[in-house]
């Protein structure tokens, strides 16, 4: 008996601690992460030998799921992001933001169905991106105030302080940290052939007369001097058709297909905008919302007759009605302005071809 003790003893001390408290450590974190994949679910492609989506396809097989402990996760789908900062954002680029619950100054419900949601800052985006020189990525963040992620880049100019030395950027997809950008704005490098290619990268701002047909672009500016005002949300680009021979004006085919005039001063940024699955993801709940700020939609059936052209009544009825909004405008594809060639004169010249409507648009026109 003394034996068999003595020879547990020894093998016991033969083994060293570092080990047994690794293989500690190890089936603690295979416990660990069994209930983590137990819980949480990447839906990712069935095989990695399937080719990759061009690069203007929506992947929708990259969203995170959840196991429905409760009904609120049951549905609730998230695009996978993990190279998202976890921090919070520079003070310096941000600002406060007031609620005002819809109203306007008056107190009068001027944007019906907000209200309450969480506390947050609004980011100060540069659409300008006057400053030339280089500037470093340096992490990618979650902006709450738009769909698209944002960027947090760093002057390399040593001499460069405050909102010049940092800024924030609509992020471009594929854009991480380590990164390098830069802006054309106020002048291209005096070099031709490759090293003038060099400069239609991702995240680089450039006078659209610079850019290549083809190109896809994103915040698109109107005024030579102005901000970038088109093509900002997530996902979303626009493309670079033609430039005119007069050169003064280039064709831009937006996201919706329409295709418009632009002058060639006025600058763009290369790339497709981030957080593509951005339009996949599902809330889940109600309250979800009511985060967001977005208080209960009320049907226009629902109202009283002097709330709403659809309410009063007995019972579900709207009078036989042509449905409309709350203000009496159709709302079930009656066109109320007709924009462009088919408008009014001068209108807006700038539209060379309309966004396909109706059938065009249901058999696959642009």
């Amino acid at each position: 008996m003394l034996c068999v003790r003595a020879l547990r003893t020894f093998s016991s001390l033969g083994v060293p601690s570092s080990s047994r408290a690794l293989t500690h450590v190890f089936r603690t974190t295979t416990a660990t992460n069994s209930v983590a994949r137990s819980y949480a679910t990447h839906i990712a492609p069935a095989s990695k030998d399937q080719p990759k989506a061009a690069s203007l396809s929506v992947d929708s097989n990259v969203f995170k799921t959840y196991k429905p402990v409760s009904p609120g996760i049951r549905h609730l789908r998230r695009p996978i992001n993990d190279h998202i900062y976890q921090g919070k954002p520079v003070r310096l680029l941000t600002a406060c933001l007031r609620k005002h619950g819809g109203r306007n100054s008056h107190g009068r419900i001027t944007v019906r169905f907000r209200g309450g949601g969480h506390k947050r800052r609004v980011r100060l985006i540069d659409f300008l991106r006057t400053e030339p020189g280089e500037y470093d990525v340096i992490r990618i963040e979650y902006d709450p105030g738009r769909s698209a992620h944002i960027a947090l880049i760093k002057a390399r100019d040593a001499a460069a302080e405050g909102k010049v030395k940092w800024k924030y950027i609509l992020a471009t997809e594929g854009m991480r940290p380590g990164d390098v950008v830069q802006s054309y704005r106020m002048g291209m490098p005096e070099t031709t052939g490759i090293l003038r290619a060099r400069t239609v990268r991702p995240g680089n701002v450039l006078p659209i007369r610079f850019i290549p047909t083809g190109t896809v672009i994103h915040c698109v500016a109107l005024s030579p001097t102005g901000k970038a005002l088109l093509v900002r949300s997530a996902g979303s680009f626009a493309q670079v058709v033609h430039h005119d021979e007069s050169g003064r004006y280039s064709h831009v085919r937006l996201q919706s297909g329409e295709i418009r005039k632009v002058l060639q001063d006025c600058c763009a940024t290369i790339g497709r905008v981030s957080n593509l699955n951005w339009k996949g993801r599902k809330i889940g709940k109600a309250g979800r919302n009511r985060w967001l700020g977005w208080r209960p939609r009320v049907r226009g059936v629902a109202m009283n007759a002097n709330d709403h052209p659809h309410g009063g009544g007995r019972g579900k009825s709207k009078s036989n009605k042509h449905p409309v909004s709350v203000w009496g405008w159709a709302t079930k594809g009656k066109r109320t302005r007709k924009p462009g060639p088919k408008g009014p004169k001068n209108s807006n010249k700038m539209v060379i071809r309309e966004r396909p409507r109706g059938k065009e648009k249901r058999t696959g026109g642009s």
